[in-house]
């Protein structure tokens, strides 16, 4: 399992509030962020995101699975 974390702003370019791994290159330059928990996959990651922010979306670099780009 791996820990998730979603970003509190959301994307300038379509809104959505990203969700990422822990380990994923592009959290370090996030500067708020919540803890969403540990998960089997983004799949469950982004189901709890979703009930903070509606527009949740993982990804494309480390939740490509849950990225609908």
């Amino acid at each position: 399992m791996a820990g998730y974390y979603v970003n509190d702003n959301a994307q300038a370019s379509s809104g959505d509030h990203e969700v990422h791994v822990s380990s994923c290159a592009w959290m370090p330059v996030i500067q708020s962020k919540t803890y969403l928990g540990d998960f089997p996959s983004c799949v469950g990651a982004v189901a709890k995101a979703k009930t903070l922010y509606p527009a949740s979306d993982g990804c494309a670099y480390c939740c490509p699975d849950c990225h609908k780009g």
